[in-house]
């Protein structure tokens, strides 16, 4: 009974906190993941470009980040980050130290993570659609930017979305990392009130069962938009030109 008055919502309980933790991870995530969708977007454009100098530079990072470990990025750019910002603030005349928010970095990190994962996801995807879909849609007259926006968007996203459920996960799993930064997310909030109540079992289990729902309802929401996507024809995008 003591043990499950640790875990209630009361004055002595965690249980808010770690929902609020819980909460948090997902911010933390979904901020990581849109952060990791634009770098992904540009790097998966430059690697299709064509241009030898582009294609290697997008070769480079998706490489070095996925290749780097995770926790090693992460103490790069909060500890390295602090570090940049305290020696300009020294130049400008500011006296101490100058750290990295510790969401704002843990979002970063992960965000570039995830960049390198949904650069690969998204060239993959383009290079699914069918040629004759883009040759059809100049053959109707349509330009560039429409068939961009008509046609390859579209596709692109529908093709990307098993993918981008699986960097979602990875991305999720990679936030626990961001306790090192010191932000309240679950893994920290867990690991605090497990030392706090040295009921450590209770609470990593505590954490692991949080993790499980959250993936799980991760799963649902992105099986549920691959159904969703699959309904239409693949060459529906064209039918609305």
């Amino acid at each position: 009974m003591a043990s499950l008055e640790l875990l209630g919502f009361g004055s002595t309980g965690w249980g808010a906190l770690l929902i609020f933790a819980a909460l948090m991870t997902l911010a933390v995530t979904a901020t990581a993941l849109a952060i990791g969708a634009v770098l992904g977007a540009i790097v998966a454009g430059a690697k299709l470009s064509g241009n030898p100098l582009f294609v290697a530079l997008g070769n480079v990072y998706t490489t070095v980040f996925r290749g780097v470990p995770e926790l090693l990025i992460i103490y790069l750019i909060y500890f390295g980050g602090s570090s940049a910002v305290t020696s300009i603030g020294k130049a400008m005349g500011y006296e101490g130290f100058l750290g990295l928010p510790s969401f704002a970095a843990g979002a970063l990190a992960v965000g570039i993570i995830s960049g390198a994962y949904q650069a690969e996801v998204f060239r993959g995807a383009f290079l699914a659609i069918s040629k004759g879909e883009l040759e059809a849609a100049s053959a109707i007259g349509m330009h560039r930017g429409m068939r961009f926006r008509r046609i390859i968007i579209p596709q692109v996203l529908r093709f990307a979305i098993p993918g981008l459920g699986n960097v979602w996960q990875l991305s999720l799993k990679d936030s626990a990392l961001i306790s090192v930064t010191g932000l309240a997310e679950l893994m920290r909030t867990s690991q605090v009130a497990a030392g706090s109540t040295r009921q450590y079992f209770l609470f990593f289990i505590a954490g692991g069962c949080l993790y499980l729902i959250l993936t799980s309802l991760s799963d649902r929401i992105f099986n549920g938009a691959e159904r969703r996507a699959n309904r239409s024809m693949p060459a529906s995008a064209m039918g609305q030109a």
